[in-house]
């Protein structure tokens, strides 16, 4: 159970930086191309989501191969675990869209 924990832990962090970071650099660089940071930005965030969560499940296609194998061997554990990693490291995701659309519309 620790495994799954910490690597699910990392999974939603890694997912979440990858959100928030490329979403400030690219806020940042808009300001240096004279376009406006807070469209770059929820831009950005909305378009690097999927790419965050392929980044923190390991950048590959492994994880779906863990799938495929497992249940086709019959055996569901290491399957849901994929699955669990794959959630949270979207929840990561999703967290740190959400964030970065609240930074940029500000207050309501």
């Amino acid at each position: 159970m620790s495994y799954f924990l910490s690597k699910a832990g990392l999974d939603f962090f890694i997912a979440f930086g990858v959100v928030i970071g490329g979403s400030m650099l690219a806020g940042l660089g808009s300001v240096f191309m004279l376009l406006p940071p807070a469209v770059t930005m929820l831009d950005t965030a909305a378009r690097l989501k999927i790419w965050a969560i392929v980044a923190a499940i390991g950048g590959s296609i492994d994880p779906v191969r863990v799938i495929e194998s497992n249940i086709a061997q019959g055996q569901l554990s290491p399957a849901a675990q994929q699955i669990c990693f794959i959630i949270i490291a979207f929840l990561g995701a999703h967290l740190a869209t959400e964030l970065v659309r609240l930074i940029c519309r500000g207050p309501a």
